[in-house]
């Protein structure tokens, strides 16, 4: 006979862990912070000992002694066997969400027009897009699963390959000379736009150093016109506000449509950034995650 008297108690404890704290926890339990604290206490009262090093002050004020975290990885597999199992109860039928994070400028050129096969795939997995340009807290559940832009190491995440990529310089197609060919002298005349957004350790180029590297006899230091946001950068080239560099899979539509054109593209300049796709270990654990993770790593679908 199964004793699941302790299953409120199991399920506040590994919401704690996870969030660092019992007001983390309460919020995603839906109650208040001192009924997550009862919770835990009463089994540590069961187990006759503190389950948490308890701290006042830092962004995580619980942390697990040895024992718990051993066994943490235990209940967080048998809660989600137990989530799992009602969703069966229900049928095939029943719809589940994945919530996926990515920059506006990834969403709005590279990630929406690829969401229809994936629903066609998995016709009952209904997909919620979080577009923000901050990075989300994947370990902390603010979203499923997201696709970044980077080194490819973040604390409490897997991150799985996606694809990898370079700088290119853009402009619109209405700002080609009409009377002579694109050089990098003519570049450099123009209108530049500067992407002033921080890339750590990426190796990105700036206007500068990219003309320099395409032969201009006189590189320009930072004239032009400076944005602070990558989508706003491919917006001004867009508009036609002058040439920019940008990151090509960002532009990967406007270039197809012509309306941006790729300018002197024997000037390759590979970054150490790409993108990759990542999610919790926890959360991977989840079908419908799962199933989003391998479809856009391009890998078979699980059964």
């Amino acid at each position: 006979m199964r004793n699941l008297a302790r299953l409120k108690s199991l399920q506040a404890l590994e919401a704690a862990a996870r969030h660092g704290s019992f007001v983390g926890a309460a919020t995603e339990l839906d109650v208040t912070p001192p009924a997550v604290g009862q919770l835990v206490r009463s089994l540590e009262d069961w187990v006759g000992y503190p389950l948490f090093r308890r701290s006042r002050s830092g962004t995580e004020r619980l942390t697990p002694i040895d024992e718990a975290q051993d066994a943490l990885g235990d209940i967080a597999q048998g809660l989600d066997l137990l989530e799992a199992g009602p969703k069966k109860l229900r049928g095939r039928k029943a719809r589940s969400v994945v919530v996926v994070t990515a920059s506006q400028a990834l969403v709005a050129n590279w990630l929406l027009a690829r969401l229809d096969e994936f629903s066609t795939n998995y016709p009952t997995i209904d997909v919620r897009l979080d577009v923000s340009d901050r990075v989300i807290d994947l370990a902390q559940g603010e979203a499923d699963i997201g696709i970044r832009c980077g080194l490819g190491s973040w604390k409490g995440v897997r991150s799985t390959f996606l694809m990898g990529e370079e700088i290119i310089a853009v402009c619109h197609n209405r700002l080609l000379p009409q009377d002579q060919d694109v050089t990098s002298g003519w570049i450099a005349e123009q209108t530049l736009i500067h992407d002033g957004t921080p890339h750590p350790g990426g190796d990105f180029p700036t206007w500068a150093e990219w003309l320099a590297k395409a032969g201009a006899n006189q590189a320009p230091a930072d004239r032009g016109l400076k944005i602070n946001s990558t989508a706003a950068v491919i917006q001004a080239a867009v508009a036609a506000r002058g040439v920019a560099l940008v990151r090509k899979a960002l532009v990967a539509q406007e270039l197809d449509s012509g309306r941006l054109v790729h300018l002197l593209p024997e000037v390759r300049w590979p970054v150490k950034w790409a993108y990759y796709v990542a999610a919790s270990p926890k959360a991977l654990r989840r079908y419908e995650v799962a199933a989003f993770h391998d479809w856009l790593a391009g890998r078979e679908p699980r059964p």
